[in-house]
């Protein structure tokens, strides 16, 4: 009120000045005061006179707007988006503090210069602002933002303009959303989706099908097509039983394999499958279940390879396997594989016969512990695998009951399709027979020998006399020609 005052007394108006009053009511209100002086003639202050206006509901207005301003401020730098307006004329007017990090330029050197200068196709950023003018608004439109360190963001600007209290545009308002790590996740996604699909495709031994819930097929690749015989557009949609055998549809085999992939995650079995002419082939089926983002199942992979040529090898080898067995088990000689270590991994009926212990008690079990001799049994074994075979290695054999058996052990190491030495395969020939007759021919021929010896001295005896009696006619024909010659003796 003082400084009003000195303003009346120096002769000045004072306009505009705010203060409170108190109504009749007691209610306070805010006025705005015109105050000005009152001279008389000689220009001497005889008073003032005053013009008092209620501003209370446009203080409030002003306070609100005020506070409107600083929230809508707040909320504006507090955005993790760049946000920008934009003149007519494309100049910038305001930013907030996400515009300026994105761009490297503070705010004071942002405000008054073009808007388009910011990015790395000005003509595109300045065709934006230009259809915001033109259709109010823009939605999504791409741009990339260059920071002045060369660094790129990719965002997506939705704009539209805004007005004064009268409905004139004032300018435009943009929001950008970065979109770099998104663009980047889309590429990976497109390249990883790229790559699936590549494999999916150049798979020709796998057949690779997805398909949905009800089993209707959705996608189909090069191997599917080479194994079955159907192109993708005559089997896409179909229902996948036509792929199966109808008996194991009927029995109810493939709706237990698909339950079993929606509760597990993962099934398999082996199926017959049919082809598009009708042939059938046997196939290994691997069904997965496929979920969406949350989780929830939306269908199947069912991957499959036709494992006919394995399962004829497999019965080929089980056929050969059972030939083998035939022939080691008619086999009147005892046989026995021996692993490494010594122990025997297998044994034919006659091993069983020629020690009187069970083939389950067998297996595992030292193969030198069966002979009269473990040390040369092992040491025969041990022979095989440094020379690679034994011929003719004789042992005896203990039944368990103690019968003894003589035998000619042959044995040889046998390997692995990569050459591997997986143990020896040995062969005894039961000789006992042979050896007893031969003690027989040797005692006989013994004797034969014993008697060859008496024939000879028998002879050498009857030979002496025989010369002694041709010596004494010698003699005696001698004496008669002494005595007279011509004439006979007496």
């Amino acid at each position: 009120m003082e400084a009003i005052l000195k303003k009346i007394r120096a002769g000045k108006r004072v306009d505009h000045y705010e203060t409170l009053r108190i109504r009749k009511d007691q209610k306070a209100i805010l006025v705005s005061l015109t105050v000005s002086p009152i001279h008389n003639s000689t220009g001497r202050l005889i008073g003032v006179s005053s013009i008092a206006r209620d501003i209370t509901d446009r203080k409030r207005a002003e306070e609100k707007a005020d506070t409107a301003s600083q929230y809508a401020r707040s909320l504006i730098e507090a955005s993790l988006d760049p946000l920008v307006t934009i003149s007519p004329e494309g100049k910038i007017t305001d930013v907030n503090e996400a515009t300026v990090k994105v761009t490297g330029v503070p705010r004071e050197r942002l405000v008054g210069t073009d808007f388009s200068d910011y990015f790395t196709e000005p003509e595109q950023a300045r065709e934006g602002y230009q259809q915001v003018f033109a259709k109010s608004f823009v939605t999504d439109y791409p741009l990339t933002i260059r920071h002045k360190d060369g660094r790129l963001t990719d965002v997506l600007y939705n704009a539209s303009v805004y007005k004064d209290a009268r409905g004139n545009v004032l300018g435009v308002f943009a929001a950008a959303r970065d979109v770099t790590e998104s663009k980047r996740v889309m590429r990976d996604f497109a390249e990883t989706k790229n790559l699936l699909d590549n494999i999916l495709q150049s798979s020709i031994k796998y057949s690779i099908i997805g398909k949905d819930l009800d089993q209707r097929i959705l996608s189909w690749n090069e191997g599917a097509r080479r194994n079955y015989g159907y192109t993708a557009e005559e089997i896409l949609g179909k229902n996948s039983e036509i792929l199966h055998a109808p008996e194991d549809v009927k029995s109810g085999d493939v709706r237990k394999l698909l339950e079993s992939a929606y509760e597990k995650g993962l099934a398999e079995g082996e199926f017959e499958r049919v082809r598009k002419d009708g042939t059938r082939f046997k196939a290994s089926v691997v069904v997965t279940r496929r979920n969406d983002a949350a989780g929830n199942p939306i269908g199947y992979l069912l991957m499959s390879s036709d494992i006919s040529e394995k399962k004829r090898a497999e019965e080929q080898l089980r056929s050969a396997s059972q030939y083998a067995r035939s022939l080691i088990e008619a086999s009147l000689d005892p046989l026995v594989t021996i692993s490494a270590e010594g122990k025997i991994t297998d044994v034919n009926e006659a091993t069983i016969k020629v020690t009187g212990v069970p083939r389950e008690d067998l297996i595992g079990t030292d193969f030198s512990n069966y002979f009269t001799e473990p040390e040369k049994a092992r040491e025969g074994y041990q022979q095989v695998f440094a020379k690679g075979s034994v011929t003719d290695y004789p042992l005896t054999i203990r039944h368990r009951d103690r019968h003894l058996t003589e035998v000619l052990y042959n044995a040889s190491v046998y390997k692995d399709t990569s050459g591997g030495v997986l143990g020896v395969f040995a062969a005894a020939r039961d000789v006992t027979a042979q050896k007893s007759a031969e003690a027989e021919i040797a005692e006989q021929r013994g004797k034969e020998l014993e008697r060859l010896a008496e024939l000879e001295r028998f002879q050498k005896l009857t030979v002496g006399r025989e010369l002694k009696m041709i010596e004494l006619k010698k003699e005696i024909e001698e004496l008669r020609k002494l005595v007279a010659p011509g004439k006979e003796a007496p």
